[in-house]
């Protein structure tokens, strides 16, 4: 069953041209031009991902985030002028999962969905030749896989794609130190690049939203100058 992506955003010729290239491609696709009718239409009928600008009338691409945010991990993309760094970084904070920098070419535009879908299947578990109901258990950190499902003390961490993805590869060596580019490797895919900026802001994320089930949460170490690692409870 084909894939089916919302672009939200209120250049209409963007919007057409983009989505007449997803649909060659092979997906289906939902269009929006403003922030309230994507939000109405994307909580009536889910997607499978969502593109966003940030600059719309009606409800701009950071405040949706953060309603789609209260319920839904669904895989987003933001769409940021290059002197919007500051909004960049708080769609980053809000839980974004990537950006692109507008002008874009529309071949990026579809490597970076194709990737985020295939890291969305990974970090269910989908694809990979393991058995249903894989968990990986680390002290009091749970990660089902198959549901993507995270617990801390057994209490659910509501985590995007990127984020689980990145605890996963640092829960997964207790100790050992990751470098960001290790970790944009383990998220992102080792094709596509981010800077190190958005590790940091996707970690500062994580440990808020830990820390907001337990005020003591400390197991995502910053070594600064070298990476991240977690440490066993």
């Amino acid at each position: 069953m084909p894939q089916t992506i919302a672009l939200v955003d209120d250049d209409r010729n963007i919007l057409t041209s983009l989505a007449m290239t997803l649909e060659a491609e092979g997906y289906q696709v939902r269009t929006y031009t403003d922030g309230e009718s994507a939000l109405h239409g994307i909580t009536a009928k889910p997607v499978d991902l969502a593109v966003l600008d940030i600059k719309m009338p009606r409800m701009d691409g950071l405040e949706l985030l953060q309603r789609l945010r209260k319920q839904t991990a669904l895989p987003v993309i933001f769409l940021t002028s290059k002197d919007e760094e500051v909004d960049e970084l708080m769609g980053l904070r809000l839980g974004a999962d990537d950006y692109i920098t507008k002008p874009f070419s529309q071949r990026l535009v579809i490597e970076r969905i194709r990737a985020l879908l295939r890291r969305n299947e990974l970090a269910r578990g989908e694809g990979s030749g393991q058995p249903a109901g894989g968990v990986l258990s680390r002290g009091s950190l749970s990660l089902d896989e198959n549901r993507h499902l995270c617990t801390w003390k057994g209490q659910p961490v509501q985590l995007t794609v990127t984020e689980f993805l990145l605890v996963k590869a640092l829960a997964a060596r207790p100790g050992i130190v990751k470098s960001r580019d290790q970790l944009i490797d383990a998220a992102y895919g080792e094709n596509i690049y981010v800077d190190d900026r958005t590790i940091d802001s996707h970690v500062k994320r994580i440990r808020k939203k830990f820390r907001a089930v337990d005020t003591g949460f400390a197991q995502i170490e910053t070594l600064y100058g070298i990476g991240y690692r977690y440490k066993e409870e």
